[in-house]
Parts: C-alpha cells; structure tokens; sequence
C-alpha cells in the first residue's frame, strides 16, 4: 500500500502501544507453564502472533477472552509425537531466536520458516554453539532444521551478538536436568534486554543468578515454570516515533509510559534532550539499536551534526536500516550519510517533498510519517501497510492526532 501524507501539524495525547519485546518474553514465559496463565495489555502485532503461533505448534494453547486478556495453557500437559514441529516465524527475529533453543530443550528441534530477510538474518551464535555440543541443524534457502538434545552446561557468547541469543538459553535452560551457565565472553551489548527477560523469567518463578568475571555470567538451576499473570507495559520503543514528531514542533504528549521501565529504549527521553541543545555530538546506539529511525528524523531537523555509531547490527534488522534511513533523509532533502557503523546527519531546517520506499521495515515507514508531518510539501510513502509487523493501530492514531493521510 502507498499513501501520500500532506503536512499538518500532529496534535494531541498518545499513548503507545504495549511493548512488543515484553509481550514476546510474557507469552513465552506462560507457555513453558503448567497450567493457565494471564496476560493482559497485548497488541496483535504481526510479531506477536508470529510468537502466539509458534508457541501454539509447540504444544502451547491460547483463547483471547472479552477483556482482550490472552489466556494460555502451557506446554507442560502436551504429549510431542516424535516428530520435529514446524515454526512458521513471519518476519519476527524475536521469535525465530527466543525460540531455536526452546525447541530443542522442549522437543528435540524443530523445522523454522520465516518470510521477508528473516531466514538470511546470522545465526552463527547459535550453530557455533551447536557445533560444540553436537547438534544437528541445517538451512536450506528459507527452511531451518534443528534436532539435537541440549545439554546443561556451559553456553559461552559473545557479549556484542543481538541480545536474542542470550534471551533463548535463558529461556531454555531451566528446563534441563542440570546446572547451566551463559557466559558472555566480551562487554554485553543491549543488556536491557536481557534484563526485561529476567523480569519476565521472574513472572514465571524462575530466578536468573547473575556474577561478573570481568563480564557478565548468568547461572541457571533446573526450575518449573510456574503460571503467569501480568500486564505489558506500554512501549518506549514505539513511543520514540512520538518523541520525534514533539521535536518537530508537534503539540504531542504521551502518555502511560513506565518511567521505572527495564527497556533499554527509554534512553529516548535523555536522548531527546541531548538533541534538543545545538552543536555537533556522537549518540552511541549499541544498547538501543532500534531508536535509530525516529532519532535521525530528530537529529536532521537540529543544528548540528548528529554522528551515530555502534550501529552495524543495524544491517541486518528488517531492512539494511543504516541504509534506508540514510536514503529516507536524503529522499526528503537531508544531507546523511552512512559507513560500515555509522550514520552521520546533518542538520537542516526542513523536510522536503519527495518519494519515501518503506522497505519493507516498519521502523522506517513511521519515520517517514514523522518526518512528513513538518514537510514543506506532500510526501509519498511506499509500502506503509509495513506498521503492521510492530503497530498495527499506527495509521489510525497518526490520523486522530491530525495527519492526513491519502491512500494511493
């Protein structure tokens, strides 16, 4: 779907949708438990049924009663047949990650399928590991097959890998017989989101011990999972898109945001300040790779330069986002430019008219929309229907605050 946005200033209260990553870990964590579980507060995003599905072909149950709570039934009354189950993971790296070692620990492997980038995104961590304690897996173009037993023991990583790696073991090594630990052999990037699954492994009753040695390990004794009952808290990384759109000089105010929150993303309110003085600074994005979208509309409408770096995982999210965000500036009069880490912006007065392509990345079609609202002319916008993988109800509040919004 294309649309066309003709800039009008964005007005009014939002509060964004619940967090996606939480979801995820609550959904997960209620599935490994006996019995029935309660989580409330969850948006069907794309990503999230992507997880509700799995977890179903895992052995999990799910019924989302009136009150729009998500009542599931956990895995450990499921008989497996013996054969590995298929996990159909859409385009959620969350999914396809978290749930690699799940299977293994639950039934032995699985086959995974994924759509978009999603298969070609590196799981080197993974096979690395696997290689080491003797687990099958192959991939054949957009299939991989997993079959093996995990073992209890120790998982060592890299601490500058995604998060996702640290947050599968995590989830799956409780369920084994024997002591684990996961061991992060160099600093550990994005750990506040290995935080946010701690928390969510607390919900279920089980405790991740954690020592440093100089760099962080995680100790992790055989446990039950126990039913689930929590809400998910609204989510700061959405919430960045209307930070952006504040900076823009949009009357826009947000609200039911946990300002104690464990995710990493809330760094966007200290981060909005730090942009909002003039001059040229550096924003190290390795902790909170997913704010880089609504940070560079911010950065492009500041005088200064705005050098982002730690950015590389960043080419191998959803699209190569250093890449298209850098196009999506250039494409609306920005002067930007990107290197292997980097993203280096060049503040203007101004968005232009112009072509946006969306690329397929949710994250990047609501930067788009952002930067559209304080456009000096109309802004076309390619593939916007890509909201759906993360915030499906995106267009329709982007419209009640004021946007105008033509579809194509």
């Amino acid at each position: 779907m294309d649309i066309q946005i003709i800039p009008h200033a964005l007005a009014g209260a939002v509060t964004p949708p619940p967090s996606k990553s939480m979801a995820h870990r609550l959904i997960i964590a209620a599935a490994l438990a006996s019995g029935v579980s309660t989580v409330k507060n969850v948006a069907f995003s794309q990503d999230i049924e992507a997880t509700l599905r799995c977890m179903q072909a895992l052995g999990a149950a799910w019924e989302q009663t009136a009150d729009g709570a998500l009542h599931i039934t956990g895995v450990a009354s499921h008989t497996h047949s013996g054969e590995l189950p298929r996990f159909d993971c859409g385009e959620s790296g969350s999914t396809l990650r978290f749930l690699i070692p799940i299977a293994l620990a639950v039934c032995g492997g699985g086959i995974f399928t994924g759509r978009g980038r999603l298969m070609q995104r590196p799981q080197k961590p993974y096979f690395d590991l696997f290689d080491e304690k003797g687990i099958f897996y192959e991939q054949t173009g957009d299939e991989l097959t997993v079959r093996g037993t995990l073992p209890a023991g120790e998982y060592r990583l890299p601490g500058n890998v995604s998060s996702q790696f640290f947050t599968g073991l995590l989830f799956a090594l409780p369920l084994l017989s024997g002591e684990s630990t996961v061991v992060s052999t160099t600093a550990l990037e994005s750990a506040d989101y290995i935080t946010m699954t701690a928390n969510a492994l607390a919900e279920a009753g089980i405790h991740i011990a954690s020592s440093a040695q100089p760099f962080p390990v995680f100790h992790i004794s055989p446990a039950e999972y126990q039913p689930v009952s929590a809400a998910v808290e609204a989510d700061w990384s959405q919430a960045a898109f209307w930070y952006a759109a504040k900076f823009l000089q949009n009357p826009v105010t947000l609200s039911g945001l946990n300002h104690a929150s464990a995710q990493g993303d809330m760094v966007v309110a200290a981060l909005y300040e730090k942009l909002s003085r003039p001059g040229d600074i550096e924003i190290d994005l390795s902790g909170c790779p997913d704010l880089l979208p609504p940070l560079a509309v911010m950065a492009a409408s500041r005088r200064g330069k705005t050098h982002f770096v730690g950015a590389a995982r960043l080419r191998i999210k959803e699209s190569d986002r250093l890449a298209t965000v850098c196009s999506l500036l250039n494409a609306l009069g920005v002067s930007a430019q990107e290197g292997p880490d980097f993203l280096l912006v060049d503040g203007t007065a101004q968005f232009t008219d112009g072509i946006a392509d969306g690329a397929n990345d949710h994250r990047i079609v609501m930067a788009a929309a952002v930067a559209a609202s304080a456009a000096s002319g109309p802004v076309t916008i390619r593939g916007a229907e890509a909201v759906k993988k993360s915030y499906p109800d995106f267009w329709e509040e982007y419209q009640r605050l004021g946007g105008e919004v033509h579809v194509l």
